[in-house]
């Protein structure tokens, strides 16, 4: 069996799929980049905050000073755009990948499933030899042309690309999501957009979207994978994902999961449209290294156990957020409430309530109190900052919180000094209360 696997995966085929992925991805790159500048993301998650929520372990991970982090996303955009014309390819691929997932783990106030993917996903493509034709390395002579890949290098993708939705749908499967819970208070913010407004309103429309959301992720990849149903498949991808980008506005994520469905069709069909004047490149047996093949059944592996790590944990993830990220839980919970926070000096007693907009921007402070790693790490940072004045605080937090539209509890332990607890990357942390119903 596991030979049969090796020579499927290995057999060499035409690589138009991975060349037109190619020029799709460096081009989402560069549009997430210099996006990222023109919307004001980047002064507002970079250069407004005094500091970021890094994700821990890699606080040391800071942004540049003044308007540094404009040129650094200039930098990547312009290596999405040589990732697209294939320009010096392995080096563009590799300052991209760097340079975005410094990106990720530099900052959490503004979470998002696509930032996550979109480090896969460069890592991965930089490996790959998609700049072997069409590409500017292959016509001045930089790399050496050629017009098959391995199998596995559109397959990686229809894998990974599987892992995503199909966790997706089935995290949905619990009662606020099909009760429409998350999706009637976003929308409810969204009556205003032009047309659809209205209807947004509408109960029997956030249903329809809840329940579409389960469907259409748990399907998705068996519509694409048949040939019967894949241009029907094709159809609902391009529907739904355009809805998506229009209603939720979450950048690249949607357009880059429509490229993704070309690795669904045969190759030479992909030729045949965007390559017509492209030899044919007949399959050519080939086996999958045997090292090769255990990279990629580990890697996979982890991809497949990361997102069920949640249930290790004691309490719903949605609410204590342990095992929430790197897991595929997408839009499932909207949080609202506050988080006070509390130094007390331990020579004096004395305690002081912090005025969070004198350390904190406003975005950060709109998504701190729902977070208990966030604001473990704010605890941390008042301990420093307060034992540069040679004071020795704890640190208590007063955090209510309302899970989609719920009766609003604490989900901090207000009796404990955070100051002094050590973060439990891998286990429950005590600190964080567990509700399990919330009405």
């Amino acid at each position: 069996m596991l030979q049969t696997v090796r020579t499927f995966l290995g057999t060499e085929v035409d690589n138009s799929p991975l060349v037109l992925f190619r020029m799709i991805f460096g081009f989402l790159a560069a549009a997430e980049s210099f996006g990222a500048i023109l919307t004001g993301w980047v002064h507002e998650t970079f250069v407004e905050p005094k500091f970021t929520f890094t994700i821990i372990g890699f606080e040391w991970l800071q942004p540049l000073d003044g308007n540094g982090m404009i040129f650094y996303f200039m930098a990547m955009g312009i290596a999405g755009i040589l990732m697209m014309l294939g320009l010096f390819y392995r080096t563009s691929a590799f300052v991209f990948a760097g340079m975005w997932t410094m990106v990720y783990l530099m900052q959490k106030s503004h979470y998002n499933n696509h930032y996550y993917l979109l480090v896969l996903m460069s890592w991965v493509m930089l490996l790959l030899p998609a700049h072997k034709s069409n590409s500017l390395d292959a016509k001045w002579g930089l790399t050496v042309s050629k017009n098959t890949c391995a199998r596995i290098c559109h397959w990686f993708f229809i894998i990974q690309v599987a892992i995503v939705y199909l966790y997706a749908s089935f995290n949905k499967m619990h009662a606020d999501w099909t009760l429409a819970k998350p999706i009637g208070i976003w929308f409810q913010y969204k009556a205003d957009y032009w047309l659809i407004g209205p209807l947004l309103q509408e109960a029997w429309f956030q249903h329809f979207i809840a329940w579409g959301g389960i469907v259409y992720d748990g399907t998705i990849i068996f519509l694409l994978l048949h040939p019967k149903t894949r241009k029907i498949g094709f159809i609902l991808s391009v529907i739904f994902n355009l809805a998506n980008s229009a209603i939720f506005q979450i950048g690249i994520f949607p357009y880059l999961m429509i490229g993704l469905t070309i690795f669904f069709f045969p190759p030479e069909s992909i030729r045949q449209i965007f390559f017509p004047r492209r030899s044919k490149a007949f399959p050519i047996q080939r086996t999958l290294s045997l090292g090769w093949t255990y990279v990629l059944i580990i890697y996979f592996s982890i991809h497949l156990l990361l997102p069920l790590r949640h249930f290790l944990y004691e309490g719903n993830a949605s609410w204590t957020e342990e095992g929430h990220r790197l897991a595929w839980r997408m839009m499932l919970r909207v949080k609202t409430g506050y988080a006070k926070f509390y130094v007390v000096d331990k020579e004096t007693n004395e305690r002081e309530r912090i005025k969070l907009q004198d350390w904190l921007s406003r975005e950060q402070r709109s998504t701190i109190a729902g977070q208990p790693d966030m604001i473990w790490q704010f605890a941390q940072r008042l301990k420093d900052e307060y034992a540069k004045e040679q004071k020795d605080v704890s640190v208590f937090v007063e955090a209510k919180i309302s899970l989609n539209g719920g009766k609003r509890k604490l989900l901090i332990d207000p009796n404990v000094d955070l100051a002094s607890v050590p973060w439990e990357p891998f286990r429950h942390s005590d600190w964080i209360l567990t509700y399990e119903n919330y009405d």
